[in-house]
């Protein structure tokens, strides 16, 4: 069965924006494997929600391993259009992660996302972070400089959001070094607003790919703490994604039709005892979380396709057992209602 497309232009439109970056993101990294990697194109992985009928997505997963650790590009289309017990009509989104194997090269984090609600306006959700192992300043500066470029008079607002949403409580410390968010963002003008996330979009993974190329080319001399680091620093990712991150939690709580696809953004391998360390610092009911998290990781940290699939089931049981812990979730200024805009 194929995927069947929402209907409103918007939807449409929002969709052509998506799949655009997506392109544009998986071709800017395919070249930098033909040119510094082993040549080795991202792969296309596919899936349907309810058989397609609702919807699905498209996800391109990295398979050069010189360049990278885990990288995937992902879009997806959930709609709703002739369900009218269901609040949401269409989400459309790109959400990415790329993890670069060396340690000196940069980790990042891009979503970008159209929601319609019927009976209201249609809202975006714009999301971009710098996420290194081993922090640069020449990296950071160009990042910031190239946000408050494409950001224009939205800057402070997302940087102060972004500050918020990937601060995480129970460790006092952020995930990354440079963070925008923007949620619920709509004007009056519905063209000026589809320009803005596109252009944003596509300025970041210019800027992106501009960073690390230059990073790849320049960091080749990689030392075990360097390594060392990393695999820390992934395991904070890891920490930060499963324990506090709406997005995540509120896909797994939705549908169990991508479970792979979502936890796409986790790193290979982690840090287990660090991990396990961890979970005396969590709030309850997270240690629980935390401890259930770790029992479902090898003993070597290693996260393959089975380990992710039982970390989703792990995530799913646990707000269903603690509902009451979604309120402990990341949240910009605004929380978003995304599980009930699904629900009948």
């Amino acid at each position: 069965m194929t995927m069947i497309m929402a209907k409103s232009n918007e939807a449409i439109d929002a969709y052509k924006l998506v799949r655009g970056l997506q392109e544009r993101f998986v071709n800017k990294l395919n070249n930098l494997s033909n040119t510094i990697g082993e040549s080795k194109n991202f792969e296309e992985v596919t899936w349907l929600r309810d058989e397609g009928i609702h919807g699905g997505g498209s996800r391109f997963e990295a398979r050069d391993n010189i360049l990278f650790n885990t990288a995937s590009v992902n879009v997806s289309q959930v709609h709703y259009d002739e369900d009218d017990t269901k609040r949401l009509q269409s989400a459309s989104a790109i959400s990415t992660i790329i993890h670069p194997k060396n340690p000196n090269v940069p980790s990042i984090h891009i979503h970008i996302s159209l929601t319609q609600i019927k009976g209201n306006a249609s809202y975006w959700r714009i999301m971009a972070d710098l996420n290194p192992s081993i922090e640069n300043i020449e990296d950071k500066k160009v990042f910031v400089k190239a946000l408050k470029n494409l950001s224009k008079d939205t800057f402070e607002e997302g940087i102060k959001q972004g500050d918020k949403y990937f601060n995480i409580p129970d460790l006092n410390r952020h995930r990354g070094i440079s963070h925008f968010y923007l949620e619920n963002y709509k004007t009056s003008n519905i063209k000026e607003d589809y320009d803005f996330a596109n252009s944003f979009g596509e300025g970041i993974i210019d800027t992106y790919t501009d960073i690390i190329t230059n990073a790849f080319n320049t960091r080749k001399n990689i030392l075990e703490d360097d390594k060392k680091k990393q695999l820390n620093y992934h395991t904070l990712y890891l920490f930060q994604v499963l324990t506090l991150d709406r997005g995540t939690t509120s896909g797994l709580l939705i549908h169990n039709q991508n479970d792979v696809g979502i936890m796409g953004s986790l790193p290979t391998f982690v840090n287990k005892t660090l991990l396990e360390s961890w979970q005396e610092k969590a709030t309850k009911p997270q240690d629980e979380l935390v401890s259930n998290l770790v029992k479902s990781i090898s003993y070597d940290g290693k996260v393959d396709t089975k380990t992710k699939e039982k970390l989703a089931q792990v995530v799913r049981e646990h707000y269903k057992k603690y509902p009451e812990a979604l309120s402990m979730q990341a949240s910009g200024n605004i929380v978003p209602s995304t599980v009930s805009n699904h629900k009948g």
